[in-house]
């Protein structure tokens, strides 16, 4: 018989309560990783605010007696319009990982955009997932992306994302605060002083343990003669890797299927990605953990949904922790949300089962959303819908 007073996964009702899971199941320095944005974290609590400021316009006394929540994105039907996003060092929060994730994915029938720094070679995640993207960052350099990229094809993803908003590393204070790099750090002197933490978590830390060596390694990113990446040296080769328009004509020439450039918030930039070959940008400032006090993606989105056009797809991803965030992205012009935070909670939380609950909990609230509305389909979803405010 379960114990009421001990929060279970099957008790959650909405996203918020996946975070207060999580932060019961996993170390301060690991919740703070999930949780956390760049230096006073203004950027991550706007993302959250901007989406509660657009406002519904409901078309009332509509009978809906079903609601389709079908899509279509680059040839793949997702059961609703949204993707798992790329999360790295998500094998830290839970050994399940990615590939949790990915299954999590393909029973919702849904996407997901698997991080370069995830903790399982590509090859393996692919064998558990439906639709799956890959998420690019230039590290290593050219010769080990072109062999990356070569890989992720051959496993089965069949588009590319590639993030642009890495210029060099964001200003995660929680994370300098918690000495989170010797967390993840090789050697176990570096851990001492995560003792008191550690031993607050006896199911996180019996996981950790026993998936210790495979946690510092990013298997999808092999430097010849060294192996796969170190946790360690992540950071510096982000450093090293900033990515130029100008290598777009060669990642085009690796890449066979369609990319989509993600980070993008302003008019320039959409357009530029169209001008270099996109198929698609992802309206995204990093989910609040690079550039802080920048454009909040809601309050982006109406101007890169104008730039694009009709020449590629719109997503966005940033703050959506409600079906009613998805409902107002698609009637502001996005395709498709990505959704990383929400789901990275039900995983620190509960694993595989936490995965699922948050899309299932999403997945409630946009049925429920779509019949207040009054519509029938997201198809339908439009400007109508909604209204901004007045200041944006």
């Amino acid at each position: 018989m379960r114990n009421p007073f001990r929060p279970s996964v099957d008790d959650a009702v909405n996203i918020e309560d996946l975070r207060r899971l999580a932060r019961q199941r996993v170390p301060d320095p690991v919740f703070d990783y999930i949780d956390g944005g760049a230096d006073g974290e203004v950027t991550l609590r706007d993302n959250r605010r901007s989406w509660d400021e657009v406002l519904f316009r409901p078309r009332n006394a509509v009978r809906i007696p079903a609601c389709d929540t079908t899509t279509e994105l680059f040839g793949a039907r997702l059961s609703m319009p949204m993707l798992l996003a790329p999360v790295g060092y998500s094998r830290l929060f839970h050994p399940v990982g990615e590939i949790g994730v990915a299954r999590a994915a393909k029973t919702a029938g849904i996407g997901y955009v698997l991080s370069t720094f995830a903790g399982y070679r590509v090859d393996e995640v692919a064998a558990a997932a439906g639709p799956l993207w890959y998420q690019l960052y230039l590290a290593g350099g050219r010769a080990i992306v072109e062999t990356s990229l070569a890989r992720a094809w051959n496993a089965g993803c069949r588009v590319l994302a590639i993030t642009i908003d890495t210029n060099a590393p964001g200003h995660r204070e929680r994370d300098i605060r918690n000495h989170s790099a010797q967390l993840i750090g090789e050697g176990l002197l570096n851990k001492a002083r995560f003792v008191p933490h550690l031993l607050r978590h006896p199911r996180w830390l019996s996981g950790f343990i026993g998936d210790r060596k495979q946690v510092m390694f990013y298997p999808n990113v092999v430097i010849p003669g060294d192996g796969p990446l170190r946790a360690r040296d992540v950071r510096g080769n982000l450093s090293r890797a900033m990515l130029e328009w100008s290598d777009l004509s060669w990642i085009r020439r690796c890449w066979p299927g369609p990319i989509v450039m993600k980070g993008v918030i302003t008019r320039d930039d959409a357009r530029r990605s169209m001008d270099e070959g996109a198929a698609g940008v992802v309206v995204s400032n990093h989910g609040g953990r690079q550039l802080d006090t920048c454009f909040p993606t809601a309050r982006a989105l109406p101007e890169v949904v104008a730039a694009i056009g009709s020449q590629g797809v719109v997503l966005v991803d940033g703050g959506i922790r409600r079906g009613g965030d998805i409902a107002k992205a698609i009637a502001m012009g996005a395709t498709a949300v990505l959704v990383g935070r929400a789901y990275a909670y039900g995983l620190a939380g509960a694993g595989l089962q936490g995965v699922s609950r948050a899309i299932e909990i999403l997945r409630a609230d946009l049925v429920r959303t779509l019949g207040l509305l009054g519509c029938a389909s997201v198809k339908e979803l439009s400007g109508k819908y909604v209204e901004l405010p007045k200041n944006w």
